[in-house]
This record gives structure tokens, sequence and C-alpha cells, in this order.
């Protein structure tokens, strides 16, 4: 029994829930839930972006990377990924049993992307029905999609975003667009789609945002029968009983990605499952310290709280002296030209006293105070850098060409992949990224997880489908 007006949709050549289980980077969505997601008649996606492999006993191989040269290690990167989403995928297909569809997610801003996703797709043929695809504008989807005839689903923020796709690349080939997702840049987890015509601090109705998106799909001659696929702040299906069978939205499926973390098959460490049930409203911070440079929503957790920190002790300087810099700084840089207002100097002074004696330069004139070892820690992440992403604003690497991005490494960002990894395998909750959508904060509150209750992936999708 389903909640009212929920019908099945026919997606890649089979009939399933118009449920998705959201793809979550590093290891956080594996072949555990999102096989168990399928076999519970919903689309699994099993994610592309660093996935774990296992060795002959079934324990997961540590990704170390010992090379010399980062393009080294960026092709042992890749290596790495691809093994590790193809064993991933073969494992959650069978996991399906049959049923529902299995799609991968791959983060176009990930290091060799391209590379990734058709080594991926080379050796799985026939197991994955789609491809969900975000974070920059991945024109080139649509052709690699045609090379493996299957299904593409862009994800997008805004109309204005879709036309573009559409309009260069994917109105060739406009069969294979399974659906299109709109992540909500305000309410989902991970890095967001917020450009720069938006404000971050000012959520938008989601409804009309997805009526333009329908609206541009329509005028471009795409049928309603092609879902949009709801992703960001969607919990209980009762709250969005308006969007189901409305003609101003044609067919609308639903993306969960916080509420399958806490569910028996997750892959994620128990420490994070814990942590997810003390969220209140409000724990789930916007923030632009991403080194892919996009904004994105984690837990304000220490170690978010310690990047704000660090940005906040950051005064700008000029090597002459000019307008309002009159002063030589000569606290925590050694050398004699960096000019700075005299209320920066005072500043600067300060944060020396209380030990932050160290002054890193940023690539925008500014200066950030740390402490010795944050100082050594991030000289030693920018060192081991392994090209994880195409753009990296923290080690100014760059997949591609030259290899740098030719900006100055910025030491007010972090290694997302040292701590997407470490989180994912049992690392300190509280000392490393730990990615939610904003309604993390109802777990606390669902009476469906009380007295500790965790549900297996069926289960919750069942409780969905009543519209709890």
């Amino acid at each position: 029994m389903s909640f009212k007006g929920l019908k099945p949709i026919m997606y890649a050549g089979r009939e399933v829930w118009p449920l998705v289980e959201g793809g979550k980077g590093v290891s956080a969505t594996n072949h555990m839930s999102s096989g168990a997601w399928a076999a519970a008649g919903g689309i699994g996606t099993v994610s592309a972006v660093n996935a774990d492999s296992y060795d002959a006993e079934g324990r997961i191989i540590p990704q170390i990377y010992d090379q010399l040269t980062r393009t080294e290690r960026h092709d042992q990167l890749i290596r790495y990924a691809i093994d590790g989403a193809v064993e991933q995928v073969r494992r959650a297909y069978d996991l399906a049993g049959g049923k529902g569809a299995i799609n991968i997610n791959v983060l176009w801003e990930m290091g060799g992307a391209q590379q990734v996703l058709e080594g991926v797709l080379e050796r799985t043929k026939g197991l994955v029905a789609g491809v969900t695809c975000g974070a920059g504008m991945p024109y080139k989807l649509s052709e690699i999609a045609a090379r493996y005839n299957v299904n593409y689903l862009p994800i997008i923020s805004s109309a204005r975003a879709f036309r573009a796709l559409w309009k260069r690349a994917y109105h060739k080939v406009s069969e294979l667009m399974g659906a299109v997702v709109y992540e909500d840049p305000w309410l989902a987890g991970g890095h967001n789609g917020l450009s720069n015509a938006e404000d971050p601090l000012k959520p938008e109705d989601p409804f009309p945002r997805v009526k333009a998106v329908r609206e541009t799909m329509r005028a471009e001659g795409i049928s309603d029968d092609v879902p949009i696929i709801m992703a960001g702040g969607v919990w209980f299906l009762r709250e969005w009983e308006h969007w189901i069978d409305n003609p101003e939205l044609g067919q609308i499926a639903f993306q969960y990605g916080t509420r399958p973390l806490l569910t028996e098959e997750s892959p994620i460490p128990q420490g994070w499952k814990d942590r997810l049930r003390t969220l209140d409203e409000g724990d789930v911070l916007l923030h632009r310290f991403s080194p892919t440079g996009f904004y994105s929503s984690a837990v304000r957790n220490p170690f978010l709280r310690s990047l704000e920190a660090r940005s906040a002790r950051q005064i700008p300087y000029s090597r002459v002296q000019a307008g309002e810099h009159t002063v030589q700084l000569d606290a925590g840089v050694k050398g004699k030209n960096f000019w700075v207002a005299p209320q920066d100097l005072a500043h600067a002074r300060e944060w020396v006293a209380q030990g932050y004696t160290e002054a890193l330069k940023t690539p925008d004139d500014t200066v950030v105070f740390v402490t010795p070892a944050e100082r050594a820690v991030i000289r030693e992440d920018q060192a081991a850098c392994m090209g994880c992403l195409s753009h990296c604003g923290f080690s100014s690497w760059k997949d591609h060409d030259d290899y740098t991005t030719g900006r100055l490494a910025d030491p007010r960002s972090f290694c997302i992949q040292k701590t997407l990894q470490d989180i994912a395998h049992g690392g300190d909750t509280e000392q490393n990224l730990m990615f939610a959508g904003h309604a993390a904060f109802r777990f606390k509150q669902d009476p469906f997880y009380s007295n500790n209750f965790t549900p297996t992936v069926k289960q919750l999708v069942d409780r969905i489908l009543t519209g709890d």
C-alpha cells in the first residue's frame, strides 16, 4: 500500500518506485545500501567516487598512494576508482536480484572523471541502468552514455543550468535522458550548485524552481514522462503531496540522500550513524571551504568550526605601501614586504600571542594565521595530493595540460580525499568532514528512529511509501 497517488514509473525498461537513493561520495553509498534499495523496488545508486575494492578475504583494500609524483598518484587513484566501482556495481546488481534498478553516481569535478566513468561502464555492461552526474557542467555525459547505451541523469539546481546542458549537448541524445535531478542548493547535503546570482542565506521555495525546469523541458519538446527527481530536504512524502500527480510538474520522483545513512545496510561507521541522531536544526552548515570551490553542506562539527576560525584569522596585505596598508607586518611572516592596515597589525600580533604564529599566504592577497602544528599538516597534505579533483583549490592541482591551476595553493581549504576516506572508514566524526543534508536534524524528531531503532533499507522504503 503506497502513499496516495504515488505509482511506480517506467525507468530503463522496468517498473520501479519513484524513489531514488542519493549516491553519496566516498564509500558512503556502496553495494550493500544500493543493492538493498533496488531490491526494495527503487533506484539504488552506487557511488563511483573512490569506491572500495576488497581482497580475497573480503577485507577493504586501503587506498595507499606510494608513488613519488602527483601524476603517478593520480593514475593510481583512477585505477583504484575503476576497480572499486566495478566491484561495487557487480555486488549491488547481485543483491538487487533483478528488482528495481542500479545507477552509478559520478562527480564531474572528480579528477579523471571521464576516464573513470568509461572504465566502469566498459566493465559493467548490462548491469548499470543509468549515470547520475553533477558538480560542474557535465556536457560530455550524454555522449558517454550513448557509447555504452545507458541512461544519463544530469544533476542541476536551476532551469538555466539544464537549458545550457541541453542546448550544448543533450539534445543530440534525448532518448537516453532517464531523468533530470533537481538538487536543492539550500537543502541537499554534499556539494551544492548555488550560483553567484543566489544568496546562500536566503533559501528559495523549490516548487517554482522545479516548475521552471519542467517548463524549460517542455519548451525543448521533452516528454512529461521524463521524471524530475526532487533531491534535498525530502523526508516525509506527505509533505510533498501537492507535487505528486501535479500537472504543472509532470512526472516527479524523490531522492533520499540523508535518510538511508541511518540503515542497517548503510556502510558508514557506527560513530557517524550515532552522531546523526544527535543533530539539531541548524547543525548543518552551507559553507565554501571545499577545495572544489563549490558550496557544500556538512555537519558543523569541530573540523568545520576550525576552518571557520582559520578564515576569521585573515588579513589583506600589499607588497608595497599603498592605501590603508601603511604599516609593515612584523608577526607570523619573514621579510619586510607585507604592508597591512594598522588595525590588522594589532589583530595579527594578538593571534601570534595566542599561538597562531604562522602566517600563510592565500591566492587572494591575504594571509591566514595558524599554529605550527596546523601549518605542518596543511603542507604535508598539499605535498601528498593525488589529484582527486579536476581542479583543486587546496593543492592547486589540475588533472590536465600542465597540471596546475596557476593559482597559489589555498590554506583556507583542506584535503577532501583524506578526510572523506577517513570518516567513511571509522575516523573521528568530530575531526573530519561529515556531509549531511539540512533535514538531518529530523532523525532526532522522527518517532520511527526512537529507542535507537535502525531500520533495514527495506523497512525504510516501506515506511517512506506510507507517507512517513
